[in-house]
């Protein structure tokens, strides 16, 4: 790696939902210099902290009880280091990891875990669950949480209220507080760093982002950032911070400034606002807009406006229960709806470049002059107090299309780089030296995908990886519930379970229309929705049951021969 006059960078980051973007950008630094004063504040080194060390070491004795409960013979020196890596997929994967813990436990297999990663959608389910310090004895409860009634709009402004003061105020706050409320149904306010002093009843979490401009510009080594209760740092450059720093200012390495450590609220958004992330506003293309000639940079701004506030409506009716705000909030739905259905005619006349820069600013402002129209029209009262708050506080927000920052440090690269959406980086090679890896596959398009990207990652940076089976790949369409890809040597082993796939889909067709129905980037899941892809989940890991268990056998056997190897 070169390290002359590349340089370091005070970071200024938003990490955004479903393909969990992490945009940065910051100061230059030069390396040697950093090198010299990072014991301070910047670790880098590629071990684990010693706080992590000590928990995974503490957790190995639970790991140890639960293997001896399920008959697999294991010494304490052969506890094999078993992570359960759920993929991104929005709601979808937030709820779907809550049913595969639900079963995982219920099955006797989920103190198997060493650790528990995830990115995207799943970091709400894992910001979610480890509220409770005893989640993987209380798990019941994690599962009856999402049927709950979440959270009062009062509470969602009230907490938006308070960072609205802040200076970097943001809709990754905004998307933060409305996804934790409205999906997950809480708000939890505790910090993540307060995880490091828990003991070891849980899996130890490792929540991973993917650094934006590292992904579009930059090298791999600078592209995966992970966030534990003791550290928070980019994966393959070994530089890490104490997560209670993560939001603090750095300067040459420095800490220069100490700011509060951000509340679960707000690292939920940052985790999960793929909203920032160009892709995601596929969703809301009409399909007049989705021809050649008509989606330029010019639409695109308008659908972002368009999108923020469809999303951020949908959002609020999930936190409110009175039926006349309820009313009010459906004819707005409507009357965004009614916009982008009037503004077709216009888009559809042939333009030049700048007649349709034009035409995206009018129709924006058509649409915040709809916007404001309509909250003026409302009753006197606490529901129009409230929106007063949204439409003076959020709405410049959208319309600038502001995310956030948090002042940190990078690495500045030039090269191209890969995107996944399963937290593979943070555990492969030797660091935390995984003998399994149980992947339950929430993600949307090609169901391999995050598979063949990750083989070629771990080439990429010269990390042990299994080989992929090209025959397997065939069947992408209609996938299995369940394929295992053998470790051999240093290689982890991978169990790789579909979440829609030849067991509950009669064809390709059904999975198809099983991933459209439950799609990523859509309102917040209906009861009935939420139900069926927790059982489906349930569903998947109770039908594997023996081939986890098959598996975690081979992971003992595994961790057993390299410890021989190694005397």
């Amino acid at each position: 790696m070169q390290t002359g006059n590349t340089g370091f960078h005070g970071l200024v980051m938003c990490f955004c939902l479903g393909s969990s973007v992490l945009l940065a950008r910051g100061l230059d630094m030069d390396m040697e210099r950093t090198t010299a004063t990072s014991q301070k504040a910047v670790r880098q080194a590629p071990s684990l902290c010693a706080g992590e060390q000590e928990y995974v070491h503490q957790r190995k004795r639970v790991v140890l009880q639960s293997l001896r409960r399920l008959a697999v013979n294991c010494t304490a020196d052969s506890v094999p280091h078993i992570a359960l890596l759920a993929s991104g997929g929005g709601q979808r994967a937030a709820v779907g990891l809550v049913g595969s813990l639900y079963q995982m436990e219920k099955e006797g297999l989920l103190d198997c875990l060493l650790y528990l990663g995830g990115v995207s959608g799943s970091t709400w389910s894992m910001s979610s669950v480890y509220s409770d310090p005893e989640w993987s004895i209380n798990i019941d409860a994690t599962v009856a949480r999402l049927s709950g009634p979440g959270v009062e709009l009062e509470a969602v402004l009230a907490w938006l209220g308070e960072r609205a003061k802040e200076e970097n105020f943001s809709l990754t706050d905004i998307w933060g507080v409305f996804t934790s409320a409205g999906i997950m149904k809480q708000m939890d306010l505790r910090h993540l760093s307060d995880e490091a002093s828990r003991n070891t009843t849980n899996p130890y979490p490792i929540y991973s982002a993917i650094e934006k401009h590292c992904f579009s510009s930059g090298p791999i080594e600078g592209q995966w950032f992970e966030v534990s209760p003791h550290e928070a740092g980019f994966t393959e450059l070994g530089l890490f911070v104490e997560t209670s720093l993560l939001g603090s200012k750095f300067k040459s390495g420095e800490l220069l400034e100490e700011t509060p450590e951000m509340d679960m609220v707000k690292l939920q958004g940052v985790l999960g606002c793929a909203l920032a992330h160009e892709d995601t506003m596929k969703e809301f293309i009409p399909p007049w807009l989705n021809v050649a000639g008509q989606r330029d940079s010019a639409a695109e701004e308008y659908l972002r406006v368009y999108s923020g506030l469809h999303k951020l409506v949908a959002l609020t009716r999930s936190t409110v229960k009175d039926p006349t705000a309820l009313s009010y909030l459906g004819e707005l739905q409507q009357i965004l709806e009614d916009q982008m259905k009037r503004s077709e005619s216009a888009w559809l006349e042939p333009k030049s470049v700048e007649e349709r820069k034009r035409l995206s600013q009018l129709l924006r402002t058509e649409l915040l002059t709809a916007v404001e129209t309509w909250s003026e029209s409302l009753e006197a009262g606490a529901f129009r107090t409230q929106v007063s708050l949204l439409t003076t506080k959020v709405l410049p927000k959208i319309i600038a299309w502001e995310w956030g920052t948090t002042s940190n440090f990078l690495y500045q690269y030039q090269d191209a780089g890969l995107l996944m959406n399963v937290a593979y980086p943070p555990f492969l090679g030797e660091k935390r030296d995984i003998d399994l890896i149980i992947a339950p596959e929430y993600s949307a398009g090609n169901v391999f995908e995050t598979l063949t990207l990750a083989r070629d990652y771990a080439a990429a940076v010269k990390k042990p990886f299994p080989e992929i089976d090209e025959h397997m790949l065939e069947e992408r369409e209609w996938p299995k519930d369940c394929y295992v890809l053998e470790g051999k040597g240093s290689q982890p082993s991978i169990i790789y379970m579909p979440l829609f796939n030849r067991r509950n889909c009669r064809d390709a067709e059904e999975v198809k229309e099983k991933m459209e129905k439950f799609s990523t980037f859509q309102l917040p899941f209906s009861q009935e929705k939420m139900e069926f892809v927790l059982e489906t989940a349930k569903d998947n890991i109770r039908s594997n049951r023996d081939a986890l268990l098959r598996e975690v056998h081979k992971a003992v056997a595994h961790r057993h021969q390299r410890k021989s190897v190694l005397l």
